[in-house]
């Protein structure tokens, strides 16, 4: 397969003329959804709405209270985790099934890699358990 040359390249506008439509209309409706809201909308200005939470409760304390270190090292585990769960998938999806997505040779190569993958995420799991993060105090 040859590469083209700039001059053999054919860029026709008219094949986007859709997209751009398409586009253009999207915009529009965003920006009368926008000015609607503006203009529609009740002004009146009440406790209720000046109150900074609308759960149907009153505010108890104040909002600026100190959270133990602890609820953010568990949010960041298990994002890690989790993260690690959507790098799996499609390597499951890849190398299974009758008809593999991933070439013949590379596939021992690839699951060597996710051993390695999983092994990095056994270490990360025993340190944060030797640390004590699992434990709550």
């Amino acid at each position: 397969m040859q590469a083209m040359t700039p001059h053999e390249f054919d860029f026709n506008l008219a094949d986007y003329y859709g997209l751009m439509l398409f586009v253009g209309v999207v915009i529009g409706f965003a920006a009368v959804l926008l000015t609607l809201s503006q203009i529609i909308n009740p002004l009146k200005t009440t406790k209720v709405k000046e109150s900074p939470y609308e759960s149907g409760m009153d505010p108890i304390g104040d909002a600026r209270q100190k959270f133990d270190v602890k609820f953010y090292i568990i949010a960041i585990l298990f994002l890690v985790f989790d993260i690690e769960l959507l790098f799996l998938y499609p390597w499951a999806v890849a190398a299974g099934g009758d008809h593999p997505a991933i070439p013949g040779g590379f596939g021992d190569i690839v699951f060597f890699e996710v051993i390695l993958f999983f092994a990095s995420l056994l270490v990360a799991y025993i340190y944060a358990y030797r640390k004590g993060v699992f434990r709550w105090r």
